[in-house]
């Protein structure tokens, strides 16, 4: 992984092997982060998408492994009150099976790095955006106090 600050933004280039969520959030520690969102592209080669099944009140997660072009990738990051940090990532993947063009994507638990992803990530300036947890649905949602 190599990244580069231009303006506001840090461009991210992560290489194969490299889980994405985990390269974000170390990018945002090394760089004393606490909020930021992200978007990007890629080339994978392995995907854990979760779905959220409210009357469970948890996610069921799915594992795919293809050769998965990541034709969109967006989400967030926050702090909690002691420093962890936290995202909140979705992505888009289209892979060929038996000769038909398919697509996949939901809530990403990780994503590993086939070839190479490009990631735009952008701190939040002038403030920090963190999570309280709701009750009704047991997750957490952006919180501005």
């Amino acid at each position: 992984m190599q990244y580069r600050q231009f303006g506001d933004a840090l461009y991210i280039r992560m290489d194969k092997g490299d889980e994405i969520i985990e390269k974000i959030l170390e990018v945002c520690r090394t760089e004393n982060i606490r909020c930021a969102s992200f978007s990007g592209i890629g080339g994978c080669s392995k995907a854990e998408i979760q779905t959220f099944i409210p009357e469970k009140g948890a996610f069921y997660t799915h594992e795919v492994s293809e050769m998965l072009e990541l034709v969109s990738l967006c989400g967030n990051v926050t702090a909690e009150a002691d420093g962890t940090l936290q995202h909140h990532t979705h992505a888009m993947f289209a892979y060929l099976k038996d000769g038909v063009h398919r697509t996949v994507g939901g809530h990403i638990k990780s994503i590993t790095v086939l070839y190479t992803a490009e990631i735009e990530l952008r701190p939040v300036r002038g403030g920090t955006i963190s999570r309280k947890p709701d009750a009704e649905t047991g997750t957490a949602f952006w919180d501005f106090e």
